[in-house]
């Protein structure tokens, strides 16, 4: 039986809030207007909201029946070593640390990072030449890490300062996710109420272009829209992985899933309207702040100042719950003795993972230096999804076994939930790969999103293997 600590200790309304709050303040901010030049149209844009959260909320109840049959801190990484072998949990754990967990924080950084300069107007740092500096991936394309240099630099503070606070205690983290989380929805509310009562808003904008727009332009528009809109829901997984530490995990981790995730779609739903409302489908397009510049057309500068900052606080939150879970995995992995002894250790007054969240803040670091927001956010979507199809796969697989009692929750609609949603991350997978190689041949993209996320998750095998072969050694000493 592996070892847990804080266990037990997050609530109900804690799971919720975590849930909430690593969701929200993120790609809402930022994915509205890439999928504005992707598609078109604001039906469309509604509609991709739709499928996304549906399937979201779908696979979320899914995975839920992993979290509460294996109740334990390191989430998929413990439960795809059980269910698939230690090398598939070894991989799911890399590719945890390398792109799922951290990129998305690096992603997440980015956004708030990107405000926080439109709002502070920080002078760059470095010369316009350095921006085309470039790093080749053949055959994946290209790195710019000098782009954005001072949004880029802006982040890794803020990173570095998240990491910091969450190696104090977990209640430091736990007392800052609650009030951040309450924060975020009142932001969101706040916004949409005020963005509605525009009057220069118009109704028209959320009708016009048609669906016929982004009908014409296909799978290489419609697919990175939803790739856009599951970074902007995703965070929900962060629960899984700190199971160990939930309350009742099988009547909280349900429950908090459900609500979380469905507070989370109503509110962006409601926001995309709002944004729409007030700027036609083609003005979003050409927008970098989108939430910010929509607000100062519809009252003015220091309106669009004001939510600049609000939004700031947001994906604070945001960030500061993504950094409080999932470091869980790689401190699991360490606990297991396949990664490096040391990430396994707690601290022993704080019983707390700092190495593993130190050295999460550190390859954030590098993440946020190689790449663009939209680059971390589509690899990290990608990658997240191959596991999110592994672990349906599991439930399914779990669910035909027979046992003497049926576990204490299961998927509503087993098996056929289960089923349509591990086809629904095949077709995703599949149509995701072709669109990104036909994006970066046209020349829209300077890297295969998909193709980078891969390439770091195969680089877990050599170091598998090498683990392996460490462990071997130490056993015949």
């Amino acid at each position: 039986m592996l070892q847990e600590y804080n266990k037990g200790q997050l609530s109900g309304k804690a799971a919720l809030s975590l849930i909430v709050g690593s969701i929200i303040g993120a790609g809402l901010f930022m994915k509205p207007a890439s999928m504005a030049t992707q598609l078109g149209s604001p039906v469309a844009m509604t509609l991709i909201w739709v499928v996304a959260g549906f399937f979201t909320l779908c696979g979320a109840l899914v995975i839920a029946e992993l979290g509460v049959r294996m109740p334990t801190t390191g989430g998929l990484f413990v439960h795809f070593t059980k269910c698939y072998g230690p090398r598939i949990g070894f991989l799911y754990g890399w590719s945890a640390f390398s792109v799922i967990n951290t990129a998305s924080v690096a992603a997440i950084a980015f956004i708030c990072a990107t405000y926080l300069n439109a709002l502070l107007a920080i002078p760059d740092f470095l010369s316009p030449g350095w921006s085309s500096f470039s790093i080749s991936i053949y055959p994946l394309g290209y790195l710019y890490p000098f782009r954005d240099f001072t949004v880029k630099l802006i982040a890794i503070v803020l990173v570095l300062f998240i990491t910091w606070i969450n190696t104090k205690s977990l209640q430091a983290g736990g007392r800052l996710q609650f009030f951040s989380t309450a924060l975020n929805i009142f932001i969101l509310l706040f916004l949409s109420i005020l963005l509605f009562s525009a009057a220069k808003g118009n109704i028209t904008n959320l009708t016009l272009p048609g669906l016929n727009v982004a009908m014409d332009r296909g799978l290489v528009a419609w697919i990175p829209a939803l790739t856009g809109a599951f970074f902007a829901l995703d965070g929900w997984i962060n629960i899984i992985s700190m199971a160990g530490e939930v309350r009742s995990p099988s009547r909280n981790i349900p429950r908090a899933l459900l609500f979380g995730v469905g507070i989370c779609l109503f509110l962006y739903l409601l926001l995309n309207q709002a944004y729409l409302f007030v700027m036609p489908v083609n003005q979003i397009a050409t927008t970098k702040v989108v939430a910010a510049d929509a607000l100062s057309l519809a009252w003015g500068p220091m309106a669009g100042g004001l939510i600049a900052f609000l939004i700031v606080c947001c994906t604070l939150g945001c960030l500061n719950g993504n950094i409080m879970a999932t470091s869980r995995i790689t401190y699991a992995m360490g606990r297991d003795r396949v990664f490096p002894g040391w990430l396994g250790a707690l601290d022993q007054k704080r019983q707390l993972p700092v190495a593993a969240l130190r050295l999460h803040g550190f390859w954030v670091t590098i993440l946020i230096l190689s790449g663009s927001f939209d680059m971390l956010a589509d690899m990290y979507v990608f990658v997240t999804w191959i596991a999110y199809g592994l672990a349906a796969i599991a439930v399914f697989r779990l669910s035909r076994t027979k046992q003497d009692q049926p576990p204490s929750y299961q998927a509503w609609g087993q098996p056929f939930s289960v089923l349509i949603f591990i086809f629904f991350c095949a077709f995703y997978l599949v149509a995701t790969l072709y669109s990104d190689i036909v994006s970066f041949m046209l020349g829209k993209q300077p890297i295969i999103h998909a193709g980078a996320g891969l390439l770091l998750v195969l680089a877990g095998l050599p170091l598998y293997y090498y683990w392996q072969k460490k462990s071997r050694s130490v056993l015949k000493d």
